[in-house]
């Protein structure tokens, strides 16, 4: 009687699993109704938070110098001039000054740093090159004549001439080399190196060979580098001052005009001939050339001079190219 109970028992379970995934699957092959609402999600899953990076001592670096310079653009000028010789250069506008009272500081700086009493003076002008109708002045280059040398040093000069006695003349009068179209070769060849190239106007025709050697050297009318008067020459470019117009920058000239030891007056008057010879390049009608000069000494600051006396004016220059001719 027992057997016959379970094995009953047996029966009523086989036969409850078998209708219950009967139902499932029937449920799963009938269609989703239409009307059943579909829910949608309208936000992101939430993500992690980015890693900072850390700044490198060369970012904090600079965006600490950007802090400053704003900081800097803040402030606002000083009414009255600095009371002594230390001050925060931001606060005041830069000082101008005439020539005698730069070259009266340079002079100072110099014994209050203890540096080279004979160092040299140099002249920072900055120009303005443009003329009418969109033109430029070409960068240039020339020799002139101080009035009171800094330098004994005597520079190589070569003559070309096809006249004998004229190059008779030249190497009496101290060029290193003399002659005619026979240079030509030697020069092509690196046999002979000139600091300077002047030459008699019959033989230009003949020098065109040289033109991509020598370049700025090859000798020009506008460089006082073409004449008759071949003593008078010589003597310009064997002591003569070279001053030349920065090829990059094409609009500054920085030259050396006498050396700190000199006396104040022989210092300004060497600064008044090489303005004067760089206003030559540039109408006076167009303007100032000369836009801002600097005076400094090889261990100093550059300082800001008063511009407008200096500079040429038009009826004098004109009286100048006068007497010159």
């Amino acid at each position: 009687m027992a057997a016959a109970v379970r094995r009953l028992g047996a029966v009523l379970i086989h036969y409850q699993k078998h209708s219950l995934s009967k139902m499932a699957y029937q449920a799963c092959l009938s269609p989703c109704p239409a009307h059943l609402p579909v829910f949608t999600r309208h936000f992101a899953a939430a993500t992690k938070p980015a890693k900072k990076q850390k700044k490198g001592p060369k970012e904090k670096a600079s965006e600490e110098k950007k802090d400053d310079i704003e900081k800097i653009k803040s402030y606002s000028y000083m009414e009255s001039e600095p009371e002594d010789d230390v001050y925060l250069k931001r606060l005041y506008p830069r000082q101008i000054y005439e020539v005698e009272k730069a070259v009266h500081l340079l002079k100072k700086f110099q014994i209050l740093d203890f540096t080279y009493p004979k160092q040299g003076v140099y002249l920072d002008l900055t120009l303005d090159m443009s003329l009418q109708k969109k033109k430029k002045v070409e960068p240039f280059a020339s020799v002139l004549s101080l009035p009171y040398p800094f330098t004994s040093e005597i520079k190589k000069v070569a003559v070309f001439t096809g006249n004998a006695s004229e190059i008779k003349v030249a190497e009496e009068n101290g060029a290193a080399f003399a002659g005619g179209t026979d240079l030509i070769q030697k020069i092509l060849a690196d046999e002979i190196h000139a600091d300077f190239y002047i030459a008699v106007p019959e033989i230009m025709s003949e020098l065109n060979p040289l033109k991509k050697k020598l370049k700025k050297k090859f000798p020009k009318l506008s460089r006082k580098s073409i004449g008759r008067d071949i003593p008078k020459m010589l003597e310009l470019f064997k002591t003569g001052h070279e001053i030349e117009v920065n090829e990059e920058r094409e609009n500054f000239l920085q030259t050396k005009i006498a050396t700190l030891d000199m006396p104040s007056d022989q210092i300004a008057a060497n600064l008044q001939v090489v303005i004067n010879d760089v206003c030559k390049h540039r109408p006076l009608s167009l303007g100032p050339f000369v836009v801002r000069a600097f005076l400094r000494s090889s261990t100093s600051e550059g300082l800001l001079l008063k511009i407008e006396p200096l500079l040429p004016k038009e009826g004098e220059a004109k009286e100048a190219n006068k007497t010159t001719t």
